[in-house]
Order: structure tokens, then C-alpha cells, then sequence
């Protein structure tokens, strides 16, 4: 088994280099696909041309595109994630920074809502085909398909304003403790729990109904284990290994997909992050946010494989 686990790992180590590499040419040459000029952008309108063209030579934006991806690429991998046009110091602590941030909200996220979902897509599936599942089932697609702007100015009207049950910002007080910075999380988690819900329960729920027509799950029955212990044993641990998966494939949004949710609670996430720097041009903050996010999303998807594998018997098993 640890021979197997060993070439998956190799395989996919390969196959996620493969994907950051083109990913990082996407995301490079999307960055000068921008329009406007990065020293204009700098200097401001009023500056002369003179002093433009000097500084688009001094930070390396007139060179070719080639020898410009070799250095930003060259530099990255070796941990240097470059300099910010706009703040003139490294790239690496705001990045950083930021990546911490969004950890933190899809962490009260992911607390929220993966549990929640389960038990959701369980319950329907226990009940299939019945006013329950779908109602379940129903919420879960409305739920889904809600834009994160709608959903959040919504919680914050109802649960911000006028309940006052959470605080409308996700920063918390300089000093603030633990529990008081998951107090200001909340309220912009719920947006991406109302998002999420669907897609995990929708796979619980099917895992779920499949283990329950498995003949293992016939022969504890017909052995006469107790419901519960059937449901514990046999249908969950096979109906929820998709499941990993799904909640694994997550999480690239989670970190990267919150710009909406950030924006509105007034978030300093890498998804802020990156919009500020596309917005002024900062491309080595652009490039290095964006790659950063594949790099956590690539790694997180590597685990979930390896989890499925150690989970799931006929994979350790298959070509034995």
C-alpha cells in the first residue's frame, strides 16, 4: 500500500506542476492583457512621458514578455514573490497576510456549513422522495444559486441592522481575542454557507442513497444489527468518501472566490487583495495572489486524494 500511495503521490505531484505552470502563464498574460500603462498608473495622469518611460525601465515593464515572465517565474518559485508597483515593497507579507485572512472566513465557513450539509443530505436521503427530502433538496438549489451580493446584503439588513444580532464588519478590533474575531466571521460566512450547502448535501444525500440499496448494507440488516449501527458503520462511511471530494473542491472558491464577501464586510482577504491590485495595475501583486490561490487550491485537492484512497478499500486495493 505505501508503494501505491507512493506513485499517486508522485503522479499527482506531477500533474499539479503541470497545472501551476500553465496557470501561471494564464495568469501572467492576462496581467499585460490589462489596459493602461503601469508607470501612468504610478505617476498619475499629470506626470510627463519622461518620467513614465523611466520608471516602466526601472521596474522592467518594457522589456519583452518572455524575459518578463522568465524573472517573475524564476524568482517565485524560489520564494521571492516580487516588489509592489504601488507600495515599493515585497509582495510576500501582504500576500501572506491576506491568504491568512480568507483562511480564517472559509475555516467559520467550512465549520458552518459541511456538517450542516451532511446531516441535511443524510436526513434526505433517509427519507427519499418525501416532503422532506424535497424540501431539502429545494432549499439546497435556492440556496445555490443566490448571488454572495444578494444573500449578504440581506443577512446584513436582517441580522446586522436590525436584529443587531452579529457585527456588519468581518475585521475585527486590534486585540481582539479569538472568540470575538469568530463573532465578526459569521455574518460573512453565512453568504458561503447558503452557497456551498447545496452542492455538499446534493452529494450526501446521493452517496447516501446508494449505500443504503449496497448489498453490505442488506447483509448487516439481514445479520440484525440495529438501524443505528448500520447507519454509523456501513452507509456513512462508504455514503460520504464522494463527499471529501466535493468539500475539497471548495476550497479554491472559499480563498479565491470571496471578493463580493470581502468587498461588502470590508475584508482585507486575498480576494480584496487581488481586485485592489487589478485595479491598480500591480501586477507582481496580481500574478502572486492569484498563483498563490492555485497553489492552496492544487495542494488541498492532493490531500483529498490521498484521503480517499487511505478511506476507500477497493482503491488501496485496485491493481493489486
Amino acid at each position: 500500500m505505501a508503494a501505491r500511495l507512493a506513485g499517486m503521490l508522485a503522479q499527482r505531484l506531477g500533474l499539479a506542476l503541470i497545472t501551476l505552470w500553465l496557470l501561471s502563464m494564464v495568469v501572467f498574460a492576462g496581467a499585460q492583457l490589462l489596459p493602461g500603462n503601469v508607470g501612468r498608473a504610478i505617476l498619475g495622469p499629470l506626470a510627463s512621458p519622461v518620467a513614465v518611460a523611466a520608471l516602466n525601465h526601472q521596474l522592467g515593464t518594457d522589456l519583452p514578455i518572455p524575459i518578463q515572465y522568465w524573472r517573475w517565474i524564476s524568482n517565485f518559485v524560489t520564494g521571492n514573490m516580487g516588489i509592489s508597483y504601488t507600495y515599493r515593497t515585497p509582495v510576500a507579507p501582504f500576500v501572506l497576510a491576506a491568504l491568512l485572512n480568507s483562511l480564517k472566513l472559509a475555516a467559520v465557513a467550512f465549520v458552518i456549513v459541511v456538517p450542516l450539509s451532511i446531516a441535511g443530505g443524510v436526513y434526505a436521503a433517509m427519507h427519499a422522495r418525501t416532503w422532506i427530502d424535497k424540501t431539502i433538496s429545494i432549499a439546497g438549489l435556492s440556496m445555490t444559486v443566490i448571488p454572495e451580493f444578494v444573500s449578504s446584503i440581506i443577512l446584513i439588513l436582517i441580522l446586522g441592522i436590525w436584529l443587531r444580532w452579529l457585527p456588519i464588519t468581518a475585521t475585527a478590533p486590534h486585540g481582539a481575542g479569538p472568540l470575538e474575531q469568530i463573532d465578526h466571521l459569521i455574518l460573512p460566512a453565512l453568504p458561503l454557507v447558503f452557497i456551498l450547502f447545496g452542492y455538499i448535501a446534493r452529494m450526501a444525500r446521493a452517496g447516501t442513497i446508494d449505500a443504503l440499496d449496497a448489498d453490505y448494507t442488506r447483509t448487516a440488516i439481514l445479520k440484525g444489527l440495529r438501524p443505528g449501527i448500520v447507519i454509523r458503520r456501513h452507509v456513512l462511511r462508504n455514503a460520504l468518501l464522494p463527499t471529501i471530494t466535493v468539500v475539497a473542491t471548495q476550497v479554491g472558491y472559499l480563498v479565491g472566490g470571496l471578493v463580493i464577501v470581502e468587498t461588502l464586510f470590508r475584508y482585507q482577504g486575498i480576494g480584496s487583495l487581488i481586485l485592489t491590485a487589478a485595479r491598480a495595475k500591480d501586477f507582481p501583486m496580481l500574478e502572486a495572489g492569484i498563483l498563490t490561490i492555485g497553489i492552496v487550491y492544487v495542494l488541498v485537492t492532493m490531500l483529498a486524494d490521498i484521503a480517499l484512497v487511505l478511506l476507500n478499500p477497493r482503491l488501496r486495493n485496485a491493481g493489486r
